[in-house]
C-alpha cells in the first residue's frame, strides 16, 4: 500500500482540525462567566514569580491598575522591581515588605513583623476598588513558616476580596487550605536546574 500523498495528508489534517474546532466551540458555549480569580503558583521548579510578573505586564498593557507586594526577597535588586518602580510606577504599585530570605536575616521576630506588614499592605491593595490584579510574590514562604495565619488569608480572599479582583500568590509549598480555596493552581516541577551544576543565579534569568 502506497504512502498517502501530500494532498491526502492535508485533507486528513484539515478534517481533524475541523473536528477539534467544533469540539472546542461546543466546550466554550457555556464558558461565559467572569470573576476575579484566586491563583496559586507553587512547586519546586523555576517560574512561579516570573509567571506572576508576566501577568502584571499584561495588566499594564491592558490599562488595568495592578500592584505587587513582595515578601521575603527584600534585599534583592531585581529586574522587575527596577522596571516597575522606575518605568511603570503610575500603572503598578510596588511594595517590598521582606528583608531577605529567612536564612539571611537570622531574626524570626523581624521576619514575622515584615510579613505581617506585607499582609496589611496586601489587604489594602486588594480592597482598593480601583485595583484589578494584585501579585503577592513569595507569600507562600511566609505562610509556610506561619509568619501569617493561613486561615486569615483564606478567609480574607474568599469573603473580602472584591468579586472582580484577581490575586496571584506565589512561592513553594503552598498550604493545602490555600490550594483548596484557589480557582487556579499551577505547580512548577523541577526537571533540571543549572544551580545543581554550580551555576549561580544570573541577571535576567533569576532576578
Amino acid at each position: 500500500m502506497s504512502d498517502p500523498s501530500d494532498a491526502e495528508k492535508t485533507a486528513r489534517h484539515n478534517e481533524k482540525m475541523k473536528k477539534i474546532k467544533a469540539a472546542r466551540d461546543r466546550m466554550m458555549q457555556d464558558k461565559t462567566e467572569e470573576k476575579g480569580l484566586i491563583m496559586v503558583h507553587t512547586g519546586p521548579g523555576k517560574g512561579k514569580s516570573s509567571s506572576g510578573f508576566g501577568m502584571i505586564l499584561r495588566c499594564i498593557a491592558h490599562g488595568m491598575p495592578c500592584a505587587v507586594v513582595q515578601f521575603i526577597k527584600g534585599n534583592w535588586v531585581t529586574g522587575e522591581a527596577e522596571m516597575l518602580r522606575n518605568r511603570f510606577s503610575d500603572e503598578c504599585r510596588f511594595f517590598i515588605s521582606g528583608e531577605g530570605f529567612t536564612w539571611e536575616t537570622q531574626d524570626r521576630d523581624r521576619d514575622i513583623a515584615a510579613a505581617q506588614n506585607g499582609w496589611s499592605i496586601a489587604k489594602e491593595q486588594i480592597r482598593d476598588p480601583e485595583m484589578k490584579f494584585v501579585l503577592l510574590d513569595e507569600i507562600n514562604i511566609a505562610l509556610r513558616y506561619d509568619y501569617i495565619d493561613i486561615d486569615e488569608v483564606v478567609d480574607f480572599l474568599l469573603h473580602e476580596k472584591p468579586a472582580m479582583t484577581h490575586v496571584c500568590l506565589t512561592g513553594r509549598n503552598a498550604k493545602p487550605e490555600l490550594i483548596e480555596a484557589a480557582d487556579l493552581v499551577t505547580e512548577m516541577s523541577l526537571v533540571k536546574h543549572p544551580f545543581r551544576d554550580g551555576i549561580k543565579a544570573q541577571k535576567g534569568v533569576e532576578f
